[in-house]
């Protein structure tokens, strides 16, 4: 089995045929998936599809909706986090150096989101563009007891080393399927077995061949392939590998 450690199956891009994409993924051996926040008006719609016993649930406040965040929000998660013992981490959350503007407020709600990943020792989902160094810097300060997941992983095989040994995951997905991504390729085929799982952001990052085309659960088989060539592996083994991780780091049930 496979699990899809990373996709927005709360959006509305799924509302029209939201049951049938699940279909479509457990039909190619996808059969559990994780689904983080990212705005407090979306909580409900995440907290709602993690009723389904194939989810497990996250919730955060992600930088690329800063527009949407209000202090508060911060309160709320802690408040939301009490009555919702199913929620599997914190996030999705971090910092995005595209959005200058936000710059400040992102590490505002970041750290926010660090701090209470750390006192309840939840691991954390992070969105980190452009910024690998700066949040390993963060993160090697605040010591999170249950590391998290750095969604999208795009950086070096230094980088991915560095994130690494501060206990942290990387996602993979469909960054790696790109035939110019040399240097993500490089940190794929570097990592220890047990430092990765595989994702898809759906609906976004399409795959090499599927751009333009709305993502989903379902093709991370063909990110599990991609993975499996780079690493010089059989799918069967990177399949059980990413599996295993998931698990572990979410506390999913087998």
């Amino acid at each position: 089995m496979l699990i899809d450690a990373h996709c927005h199956l709360d959006f509305p891009d799924f509302d029209a045929d939201r049951e049938a994409v699940f279909e479509r993924a457990r039909s190619v051996g996808v059969t559990r998936f994780v689904v983080p926040g990212t705005t407090r008006s979306h909580w409900g719609r995440v907290l709602a599809l993690g009723k389904r016993e194939d989810v497990g649930v996250c919730l955060g406040l992600h930088p690329y909706f800063m527009a949407e965040h209000r202090e508060n929000d911060l309160e709320a998660l802690d408040a939301a986090l009490d009555r919702h013992p199913e929620i599997v981490a914190i996030g999705e959350c971090g910092i995005d150096a595209r959005f200058t503007d936000s710059w400040d407020a992102q590490w505002t709600f970041f750290d926010a989101q660090l701090r209470l990943a750390r006192a309840r020792a939840l691991p954390v989902v992070i969105h980190c563009v452009q910024a690998n160094d700066r949040v390993a810097k963060r993160l090697r300060q605040l010591a999170l007891p249950a590391g998290g997941l750095i969604h999208a992983f795009a950086g070096s095989p230094e980088q991915a080393h560095r994130f690494l040994d501060l206990g942290f995951t990387l996602g993979l997905g469909g960054a790696t399927t790109y035939e110019r991504a040399r240097r993500v390729h490089r940190a794929v085929a570097s990592l220890p077995d047990d430092g990765y799982v595989l994702e898809t952001d759906s609906p976004d990052m399409p795959l090499a061949g599927h751009q333009g085309e709305r993502n989903e659960p379902a093709r991370v088989t063909e990110v599990c392939r991609t993975v499996a060539e780079l690493r010089g592996q059989s799918e069967e083994r990177v399949e059980a590998a990413s599996t295993a991780t998931a698990r572990r780091l979410f506390d999913l049930p087998s």
